[in-house]
């Protein structure tokens, strides 16, 4: 019987570095598979094998976190749907400003809108009106797209509901949508200044045009819509009351909220629910039954204690911040953040972790989810932004806004 116990708790292990080489490369070596598919398989493996049954698994999934996911996907794509994105976007690029002056007035609009809505989808409907703009002004598209990769990440670290792992962090830990917003508000604030910064120094001199390419089509500009936007704002609105001064469940309110959206005479919920990130939702699922088979093997706490034994301490707001922005940018920033979820015990772990996973994602492109779509989607027009045009922006993004974040917890909290 002992035998055969430790044999599934090796064939777990090996299940969970595969899962998580797979989180690393991005994929599986000669498989057609993603982050995703690697997730889900390897929930199908630990499941197959007997290291958890279908109820434990069915437990191991945060519910509260993946309907909080979702309810955002859907007033996000509500959003969207309505042209309110694109009439924001069409706005902040009309106006008549400096280069520099538009790229702060752009930085600060995308950081707003991706501290209260998912970043994810934020990224995807400002880059297509970007471009459009910025070849009618005859500027260099480059900088203006890297600064909607920066900004929505340091924006989104903001609050509890700008990316799916703050998200995470927020319904696991319980925090409070309020305490939260004053402790990572003004470092997330700070991040958006010192993206216009670096972004404005780096380009200096050099925002003409680099050339003329394929103008995006009307399929990627959604229609005004003034009912379905405003409905959307309202709706969200109240639900920041609530966030802020209710102790309701953030979970139920908000998909309540959702439901009242997809109530629509006009917008076919097929239309809406159809830019709901899936993927994204069945990758939580998949990590949390990796996960919680993993643990249930005992090797992580064995690895905290061995850790513990050497004077690194993961729950110690430094370890776990340090520790967080280095995984962040192996295996992207949510399956870190599970990883190192069960060592948050310090009062301030939540927005450690949060802020390090997610300004951390600015360091590399493959760092954040928000990254790879405004590199997607300048890929579609032409624009070709690799690691070599990003790295010497996001290197000193990352740098910087890290330091500033750890600087104020600090201050928070000079005992550390």
């Amino acid at each position: 019987m002992r035998a055969k116990v430790r044999a599934v708790a090796e064939a777990v292990l090996i299940v969970f570095l595969l899962v998580y080489l797979g989180m690393l490369l991005g994929r599986l070596p000669r498989l057609q598979l993603d982050r995703t598919g690697v997730a889900l398989l390897g929930a199908i493996a630990v499941i197959a094998m007997g290291a958890v049954t279908l109820e434990e698994s069915a437990r191991a999934v945060d519910l509260s976190t993946i309907t909080l996911l979702f309810s955002f996907m859907v007033i996000s794509a509500q959003l969207r749907l309505g042209g309110f994105y694109t009439r924001a976007a069409e706005a902040v690029t009309a106006l008549e400003l400096s280069p520099p002056a538009l790229l702060f007035a752009l930085t600060m609009l995308t950081g707003a809108l991706s501290a209260v809505f998912m970043n994810d989808i934020v990224c995807l409907a400002i880059p297509p009106v970007l471009i459009h703009a910025c070849r009618g002004r005859k500027l260099d598209p480059v900088p203006f797209l890297l600064a909607v990769a920066c900004a929505s990440n340091a924006g989104s670290a903001a609050t509890l509901i700008g990316n799916p792992q703050n998200i995470l962090i927020g319904q696991s830990l319980g925090l409070s949508f309020s305490d939260y917003l004053l402790t990572a508000g003004p470092p997330a604030f700070a991040g958006l200044l010192i993206t216009w910064a670096v972004i404005a120094f780096r380009y200096r001199g050099r925002w003409a045009n680099g050339g003329p390419g394929p103008e995006p089509g009307d399929g990627d500009l959604p229609s005004w819509s003034s009912w379905q936007s405003a409905k959307a704002l309202l709706i969200t609105g109240v639900l920041f009351v609530f966030f802020l001064f209710t102790g309701l469940p953030r979970d139920i309110v908000s998909l309540g909220a959702a439901g009242l959206l997809l109530l629509s005479r006009k917008m076919h919920s097929r239309s809406t629910l159809g830019l709901v990130d899936w993927q994204l939702l069945v990758l939580f699922i998949g990590l949390f039954v990796v996960n919680h088979a993993f643990a249930a093997t005992g090797i992580p706490q064995d690895v905290v204690s061995g850790l513990l034994e050497r004077g690194v301490d993961l729950s110690h707001p430094a370890w776990l911040f340090g520790t967080a922005a280095l995984l962040s940018n192996a295996v992207s920033n949510v399956p870190a953040t599970m990883l190192l979820l069960p060592v948050a015990h310090h009062p301030l772990a939540g927005p450690v972790l949060a802020l390090s996973s997610t300004l951390a994602g600015n360091l590399l492109i493959v760092g954040s989810i928000a990254n790879i779509i405004v590199v997607e989607s300048a890929a579609r027009h032409g624009i070709r932004i690799g690691w070599r045009t990003h790295a010497p922006v996001g290197v000193a993004v990352t740098l910087l806004t890290l330091g500033v974040a750890a600087g104020f917890l600090w201050l928070r909290s000079p005992g550390l």
